[in-house]
């Protein structure tokens, strides 16, 4: 198969789509063997180099087309949020940096990436077992595609977030080698272990809170899962509704929480009916035990502003029993164009998402399911349970290179869950080298990412863009 960007996506002896055991599996010292070959078609050394190319595409005008079909009086929201910071210009321009890392040299190993691998983008969420856990959460770009461009774009979030905390480029650049080598080092252990056991690693807040070897990073991930336990449903009823007529009501804060029109609810509630038809049988039959007694438009993150995103507050025996129900619009990934052009290996982007966040996470929302809405197709999850973050804003350097090493750390397990790890693991080798290079690539990447902030605040200037103050 030869992708749109030319990378020749390598055979991982997985070719028949995952529906055989009959297959043998290429035996792991040739897959080492393969990746240490790839050094040859894609050096090392040259991981570190960034320059805009000739013909490079106008970061506005790729903001101004990201925001097509985004609802038009949300849109000056999004753009205010991303002019706000360059990291906050960073979070919501994953298509930029999807277009330029496609010219870059790539070894062409394509497990499932998370297409959006930013600091930010990791988090707590609550396990099955209603365990606190630490893992990417974010999948509205997964997709099939190069592992660089994930470890790329992970990198280049360390070197904003310190340059934005105010550390020195050298305090910046041992937080980005600090990750990279966590990266290096978890991927090379799982790529040793059984297919089936490296797919049951996980890390919990208790584990985090043992790898950190930062007093200042253990305090703030104590703020944060404090934080992230008192975001569940029950404990969301007093913020967001209202129940002054006996009816629990979600509280309306326009222009970021809206009621749809009666049409629009209704149409909402026979899709949330059709997604109880994508959740195992057990989750369907405790879910329609409870009903629907309200829905909203609720405005979430940076890079979703504008698309639909709505709220269902569902209540089952008493008003205190409730869930909060997401329902977030899902277009196809920033990365699929890079992969195959514009045939489409997806019928349904929600469906898209939630495969590919299964595959990355060890654990993940019993909930998680699609549905269609008109032609507008969404995925569904949970809204209020336990999710927080680490909030890289304000920290200091020893904790954000803890903090970065977590996330290198995590993003290693996510790709060895899916496929090539041995490949990769033979590729960067057991050296400093893949480090070094996407060190000093973070740093000139880090320049464009603030030029292209730059730009965009101008363009808002100007008149261009129109923008809301944060």
């Amino acid at each position: 198969m030869e992708p749109a960007n030319g990378h020749v996506v390598l055979d991982t002896g997985q070719d028949d789509g995952f529906r055989s055991l009959r297959r043998p599996a290429r035996p792991r010292a040739e897959r080492y063997g393969l990746g240490r070959s790839l050094r040859e078609r894609a050096h090392r050394a040259d991981m570190a180099y960034w320059s805009p190319p000739d013909g490079r595409a106008d970061p506005v005008q790729q903001v101004i087309e990201q925001n097509r079909g985004r609802r038009p009086w949300l849109v000056p929201i999004r753009v205010g949020r991303m002019i706000s910071s360059p990291y906050a210009f960073l979070r919501g321009s994953a298509n930029i940096m999807a277009d330029d890392f496609a010219a870059l040299p790539a070894t062409g190993i394509t497990p499932v990436i998370c297409g959006d691998a930013h600091l930010g983008n990791f988090g707590f969420y609550a396990s099955p077992e209603r365990e606190l856990v630490f893992d990417l959460n974010d999948f509205d770009e997964a997709h099939p595609g190069a592992w660089e461009w994930d470890l790329r774009r992970l990198a280049v979030s360390v070197h904003v977030a310190g340059r934005q905390n105010g550390f020195r480029e050298a305090a910046c650049a041992e937080a980005v080698h600090h990750c990279v080598e966590e990266y290096r080092e978890q991927l090379a252990h799982l790529a040793e272990r059984p297919l089936l056991a490296r797919s049951f690693d996980r890390l919990d807040v208790d584990q985090l809170r043992s790898a950190a070897s930062k007093a200042s990073f253990r305090d703030e991930i104590e703020r944060a899962a404090r934080r992230a336990r008192r975001r569940t449903s029950d404990r969301a009823l007093p913020r967001f509704t209202d129940r002054s007529d006996g009816t629990g009501r979600l509280v309306q804060e326009p222009p970021l929480i809206t009621r749809p029109s009666e049409q629009e609810w209704d149409a909402l509630a026979e899709a949330l009916d059709g997604y109880l038809n994508t959740l195992p049988p057990h989750w369907a039959r405790i879910l329609a035990g409870y009903r629907i007694v309200d829905i909203a438009h609720k405005v979430v993150g940076v890079g979703s502003v504008g698309l639909r995103a709505y709220v269902a507050l569902c209540e089952g025996s008493s008003p205190d029993d409730v869930v909060f129900l997401q329902l977030k619009q899902a277009r196809r990934s920033v990365v699929a164009k890079h992969q195959h052009g514009e045939s489409a290996w997806h019928r349904h982007q929600g469906q898209r998402v939630v495969e590919y966040q299964q595959a990355l996470q060890t654990v993940s929302d019993p909930l998680l399911g699609w549905t269609t809405v008109g032609d507008v197709q969404f995925y569904v999850r949970q809204f209020r349970d336990m999710k927080g973050a680490i909030v890289v804003e304000g920290i200091d350097a020893p904790a954000l290179s803890d903090y970065a090493g977590i996330c290198g750390y995590l993003l290693a397990k996510s790709h060895a869950r899916t496929s090539g790890a041995s490949m990769i693991a033979g590729y960067i080798g057991s050296g400093d080298k893949v480090a070094d290079s996407l060190s000093r690539f973070a740093r000139t990447y880090a320049d464009q990412v603030e030029a292209d902030h730059a730009a965009l605040k101008a363009a808002v200037r100007q008149g261009v863009l129109p923008a809301e103050p944060v």
